[in-house]
């Protein structure tokens, strides 16, 4: 394909910058992941890929972890921001499209195949209902799927609700400290630090890998409990989605913590916490819920997504 009949797309989050390209009516190719922390801006990141494969692409799609109210762009974890206009002026691009991160991964959705989704539980996916996802990553990504459209939304920023006696405790400790306790405040790799932090007595907490690590080994029972916690608490959260959303046509966790979890997350609490809602429990208990096990979902919506735009432009192809 010539350089300039590419479309540029990025999932920018708040630890990566991820680009490819994409020809019309293709997959997402020349992927590259790029640590945000290396360039002082998107601009920069765009360009020095740009530069790395040789492309002069003439639109673009990009998905942020923030939201898209307007023009100018604040990403919620990371201190990069932009003017959407000013971006797409300075990449040289007719046509720049930013959108959600996790509206990214619902245009996604319908694409991702069978066998990268590992099923947690529940029956067959109602066909036409409303579809949810929800991602703990470096914030907590949460989306929808409504008559087969992506809706946006920042539901990782409700309030974390407590189930019992310890919960409580623990989100107490989180407030104390930071102020208003999200979801994201606990269901995050930053959350998993809070978590840990606040079941011990203070100190620096390790990273969330290692976290996780002593916790799999069962090397700590400090860190078992704080996994242990997070798990229980996002399906506490996940259930909430469903019902908010009506989500009979499943329930979708992204990001890379819950995919590197594996066996350990399919054997926690999430499932039951998930239908744990008293008398609605009858009504959660066949909603499916699928581990995205594909590792770069994001740039599967941005190519769908943009191809769409295309055709909306230009008409249908024959």
């Amino acid at each position: 394909m010539r350089s300039s009949e590419a479309g540029l797309l990025a999932d920018i989050g708040g630890t990566n910058a991820r680009f490819a390209l994409q020809a019309q009516g293709g997959s997402p190719a020349s992927v590259r992941v790029l640590h945000s922390a290396d360039f002082p801006s998107l601009e920069s990141a765009a360009k020095s890929y740009l530069a790395g494969v040789g492309a002069r692409p003439k639109r673009g799609a990009f998905a942020v972890a923030s939201p898209v109210t307007g023009d100018r762009i604040e990403m919620t974890n990371h201190p990069w921001s932009f003017s959407i206009d000013a971006m797409r002026k300075r990449l040289a691009l007719d046509d720049l499209v930013v959108v959600n991160d996790f509206e990214a991964i619902a245009w996604s959705i319908p694409l991702i195949p069978h066998d990268q989704l590992r099923r947690i539980g529940g029956g067959e996916a109602v066909a036409g209902a409303p579809v949810a996802i929800i991602g703990p990553g470096t914030g907590l990504g949460v989306a929808a799927l409504i008559d087969g459209r992506p809706v946006a939304s920042e539901g990782g920023h409700v309030t974390l609700p407590a189930t019992d006696a310890r919960e409580a405790e623990v989100i107490a400790r989180i407030r104390a400290r930071l102020g208003h306790v999200s979801a994201e405040r606990a269901l995050s790799g930053p959350g998993l630090c809070n978590l840990y932090r606040a079941l011990g007595n203070g100190g620096e907490p390790p990273d969330p890998d290692e976290i996780t690590r002593r916790a799999s080994r069962a090397a700590e029972p400090r860190a078992k409990e704080a996994l242990d916690m997070f798990c229980a608490m996002l399906g506490t959260v996940a259930g909430n989605l469903a019902l908010t959303l009506g989500a009979r046509g499943g329930v979708y966790i992204a990001g890379g913590i819950v995919r590197k979890l594996g066996e350990y997350f399919t054997g926690s609490r999430f499932r039951d916490r998930f239908e744990d809602k008293g008398r609605f429990r009858d009504y959660l208990e066949p909603i499916p819920v699928y581990v995205i096990e594909a590792e770069m979902p994001a740039l599967l919506g941005l190519a769908a997504l943009l191809e769409e735009r295309d055709l909306a432009h230009h008409g249908h192809a024959p």
